[in-house]
């Protein structure tokens, strides 16, 4: 059938290159084991925030168009925590290992380029909106589920979230930005995407398969009801029917790198987390495949 099959051209050769730089950052970690702490630190510091300030900046960004999608986002992540809590007690897991990695998803490394080479640039910065709110639950929520005694000043030191609101000021306001620099933020952009997939290739490396319960219900039941719960979102909210293919997608990926730093740095079974995230991401192979054709179709 052409259909079909011009469709599943189309998603490999959206999800192509994806895959093929994380497995060059998979192959060079193995064979190099390079310290991407100082890298990884880079983009988040520099990088990522010049890709939301560039894309934010631009003349075409119009915040108040996206709030129905950033209701949806944040509504299907508490949702998704709501659900892995019954079942990490099930699994007779603590639920701190467990829940984070089902709600906080892989929207900046695999979310941003997936949108990008699905719809192209003008869905950056719906894929932007998207990655901030879980940003912002993240290093709210998120933190404080690890830690209860968190501050939550360290919200507003992140560079990602500072440049999210300085663009969303910008925006609003209406305050004109000098052509240039748009220019040189989304130059430093650039360099975001491909790095945010290399660095997820070398962590990748760490794979270790022992103990897979946790991570196999969860690499495949949180997708299904991310999904299904953003189905249900788009209609109730009204979502044009862009919005409502990416807010599917979202709901379809995979848990983000982030969650086991957290658990790492706050001693919350980082090995148990670390086998969640990463077996997440590899059924994402198998995962988003599926929602394209959802949404493609």
């Amino acid at each position: 059938m052409p259909v079909d099959m011009a469709i599943l051209t189309r998603i490999a050769a959206i999800l192509f290159p994806i895959v093929a730089i994380v497995l060059v950052g998979f192959v060079y970690g193995r064979r190099h084991d390079p310290e991407m702490g100082v890298a990884n630190r880079i983009n988040m510091d520099i990088f990522v925030p010049a890709l939301i300030l560039g894309a934010m900046a631009s003349k075409s960004f119009e915040p108040e168009r996206y709030l129905g999608l950033a209701g949806g986002a944040a509504i299907l992540l508490l949702c998704c925590g709501l659900l892995a809590w019954p079942v990490a007690r099930a699994l007779n897991i603590d639920w701190r290992s467990f829940v984070p990695p089902m709600m906080f998803n892989n929207s900046a490394n695999i979310g941003i380029p997936l949108a990008v080479l699905t719809w192209g640039e003008s869905a950056l910065p719906a894929a932007i909106i998207l990655y901030t709110v879980s940003n912002v639950l993240h290093f709210s929520i998120g933190v404080h589920m690890l830690d209860s005694s968190a501050s939550w000043q360290t919200l507003w030191r992140n560079p990602t979230l500072l440049s999210a609101a300085l663009g969303i000021s910008i925006a609003l306001l209406g305050i004109p930005v000098w052509e240039p620099i748009v220019t040189a933020l989304q130059l430093l952009g650039n360099v975001a995407i491909p790095l945010l997939l290399f660095a997820l290739g070398v962590r990748m490396r760490h794979v270790r398969f022992n103990d897979l319960a946790a991570p196999l219900l969860g690499a495949f039941l949180r997708p299904v009801f991310g999904m299904a719960l953003a189905w249900m979102l788009a209609g109730l909210l009204g979502l044009n029917a862009r919005d409502s293919a990416m807010l599917l997608v979202f709901g379809a990926l995979p848990p983000a790198v982030m969650n086991f730093l957290f658990a790492e740095r706050y001693q919350q079974d980082p090995a148990r987390v670390a086998a969640i995230v990463l077996i997440g991401n590899l059924a994402a192979i198998v995962v988003l495949p599926v929602a394209l054709t959802l949404v493609l179709t």
